[in-house]
């Protein structure tokens, strides 16, 4: 089986969520997997602490072509030959092994391997990884740490921070900029995989998807017909809010609520800016809808998408993203 490690590594960067999931029978595989793709999160990492995990492994990739397998807790190249065969994707592991690593490397298939210092991070990189598991990552110092670790690291490492995530700090996580994806196991909990309680999955992942994309309103657009019209109804808004109005050169901004387009601007209305954690995410995330980014409003900042206007109005209100 030919794996392409940039396909691998771009899916789960779209999605920004890695499942962790124990399963203790194999017979639980096959409707997990249809819970984690209804939920929105179509990848999970199946651990090898249980006698399961093969088998798992194995009828998930059978079964789902588009969900996106990886094995997990993987600490030996035996266990490694077992999850390929298998049909896993990727291999997760807790620690960095180098024997691991360059059987991995060898038999060509992606490796996120276990760092949570600068010396391992560094042994990463001289292996030629950059993206790695930071683990166990409220442990191990959280979000303090991974800004640290952006300064001498910048652009040669992400990472992908598992242990201690979960809904209360994942925004502050995916926030960082050499934040990958996060892994974590809140959403598909034992207890309700173990009771076949499938609809829970579902709507727990769904939830995380969301909340990864971390979408607030910026401001709503309104379009004018000229700028004394503008000038006018910006006023008016500024006085009936007690907001102040800062007039640029194309529109007026009366607040942080509203922007007042001196003539006719992007949509039949106007538009309705949103911001997000990711743009590149939130495109991904859109796609499924169908709606996709107009290429030439897209605006780029250290290789990172900070704008994109959608090809989709609302109520004659077009779209736009902008990262937080």
């Amino acid at each position: 089986m030919l794996i392409n490690m940039n396909d691998i590594f771009c899916k789960i960067g779209s999605i920004g969520i890695i499942p962790v999931v124990k399963l203790s029978s194999a017979e639980l595989a096959y409707d997990l997997g249809k819970a984690l793709l209804k939920g929105s999160i179509p990848v999970a990492e199946i651990t090898f602490r249980t006698d399961a995990a093969e088998e798992s492994i194995r009828i998930l990739s059978k079964e789902f072509s588009d969900l996106l397998v990886g094995a997990g807790t993987v600490t030996t190249t035996e266990q490694v030959k077992k999850a390929k065969a298998a049909g896993a994707s990727f291999i997760v592991t807790p620690g960095l092994n180098p024997k691991v690593v360059a059987f991995c490397q060898e038999v060509g298939i992606p490796i996120i391997p276990g760092v949570n210092t600068p010396s391992l991070v560094e042994e990463a990189l001289e292996m030629g990884l950059e993206v790695l598991k930071f683990f166990p990552a409220e442990a191990s110092g959280g979000v303090k740490t991974l800004k640290a670790l952006d300064g001498p690291y910048e652009g040669k490492a992400s990472f992908i921070p598992t242990g201690g995530v979960n809904t209360k700090n994942l925004a502050e996580y995916l926030a960082c900029s050499n934040v990958f994806a996060v892994g974590g196991s809140w959403m598909v909990p034992s207890e309700a995989v173990e009771a076949c309680d499938f609809k829970t999955v579902e709507r727990l992942c769904h939830e995380a998807r969301l909340l990864s994309l971390g979408f607030d309103l910026l401001h709503v657009g309104i379009n004018g017909s000229n700028a004394e019209e503008s000038l006018a109804n910006a006023k008016l808004l500024s006085e009936m809010f007690g907001m102040p109005a800062k007039e640029g050169d194309s529109s007026i901004f009366v607040g942080t609520i509203f922007e007042i387009i001196k003539s006719k601007g992007r949509g039949t209305n106007g538009h309705i800016a949103l911001s997000t954690l990711s743009v590149e995410r939130a495109l991904a995330w859109l796609s499924t809808f169908g709606i996709h980014p107009i290429k030439e409003t897209i605006k780029q900042e250290k290789g990172k998408i900070t704008l994109a206007y959608l090809d989709k109005e609302v109520m004659g209100f077009s779209l736009h993203l902008s990262k937080k």
